[in-house]
């Protein structure tokens, strides 16, 4: 626990951003089909969650010049808009070049102050994705200039005004409840299997709190760390907003899930061919209590249901919006779909 109070003390002295806010605001950057997720707290401080793919935006893309890089530019932008001039503290979930790809590059447009993973890969990951050995020794050469910090699941991440609570880390999960749940409805007697069994089941996971507003990401968590968060039993309790886990994949459809954490409204960080199965939308259509769904990406997969377009904010490849979440401490918050610019509203539940 010994970096968390030096990383908080570091956030008093250097928060990359001027005064506080009243609003937690939560930025789903298009980074087509990987994750990128901007967490600017109601005290100042910024949480990255992931930085996309490297270079023009492939898995076998390599770093190179970030003034052409595509997610790590889109992210700096951003950040700009969102008055931030560093980042506090990146969270990588696990080491696929959809994740960690974009943050050589983005490190050269925005200085990273710690950085927050589960430490390394196993051999067994080149078997499903080709090159995440070399990507991860890029980020680690980065990683190396900066604090650094390796929490273990049920520690608190060192961000002032919210309660951030790791949920799972290197294919540990909360073993106790956060909050408490009834039992979960339709639980399966085995966790439905990961599509990738390697890393995506080692995701860093975290539920944010403020207030009575509650925020879960758990990046591309599947298989049975995703299961023993939900079953028989929520370890997390409900949430207010889902990142929905692996892009809106069908290994992280199960309705148990959505029972579990009993979302109000689920984002999927989707791109046009990658994520957004139709188990997914299945599921989420048959979900109790699901007010709203949405997608960073209209998906062109054969049979995706996707749902209504003003709740996309990208019907093509052609554009990068962005989705703002803005929260409130008694619980409402608002979702503003960055192509349309259009706002809805939600009450304290």
């Amino acid at each position: 626990m010994r970096w968390l109070v030096a990383a908080a003390s570091a956030a008093v002295i250097i928060s990359s951003t001027l005064g506080a806010a009243s609003t937690l605001d939560i930025y789903f950057i298009d980074v087509e089909g990987g994750q990128s997720t901007l967490i600017v707290t109601p005290a100042g401080e910024s949480l990255l969650v992931d930085a996309g793919f490297p270079g023009d935006g492939t898995f076998s893309s390599k770093p190179g010049d970030p003034q052409r890089a595509r997610d790590a530019r889109r992210i700096a932008g951003v950040a700009k808009a969102a008055g931030l001039s560093a980042i506090d503290y990146l969270l990588v979930t696990h080491f696929h070049a959809d994740h960690d790809g974009g943050v050589v590059e983005l490190s050269k447009l925005l200085p990273i102050r710690t950085f927050i993973d589960h430490g390394n890969i196993n051999p067994e990951t080149e078997l499903n994705v080709k090159g995440s050995m070399a990507m991860l020794v890029a980020y680690a050469a980065v990683r190396a200039k900066a604090q650094r910090a390796e929490p273990k699941a049920g520690e608190r991440l060192p961000l002032k005004g919210v309660d951030a609570v790791v949920v799972s880390t290197g294919g540990t999960t909360l073993t106790r409840p956060i909050a408490a749940a009834p039992a979960t409805p339709g639980c399966a007697p085995a966790a439905r299997p990961a599509q990738e069994p390697y890393e995506n089941p080692r995701s860093t996971g975290f539920v944010m709190q403020y207030g009575r507003f509650r925020f879960l990401d758990v990046g591309d968590l599947t298989g049975q760390p995703l299961f023993s968060l939900t079953c028989p039993a929520s370890l997390v309790g409900s949430v207010d907003v889902y990142l929905v886990a692996h892009h809106g994949g069908a290994d992280a459809s199960d309705a148990a899930t959505f029972a579990a954490f009993r979302p109000r409204v689920a984002v999927l960080n989707n791109g046009a061919m990658k994520g957004g199965d139709p188990e997914m939308f299945e599921a989420l259509r048959h979900a109790a209590g699901i007010e709203d769904v949405w997608q960073l990406h209209r998906s062109e997969k054969p049979d995706a249901a996707n749902f209504d377009d003003e709740r996309i904010a990208n019907l093509s490849e052609s554009t990068a919006h962005s989705i703002k979440l803005s929260a409130r401490e008694d619980g409402s918050f608002q979702v503003t779909n960055g192509r349309t610019g259009q706002t809805k509203t939600y009450a304290a539940r």
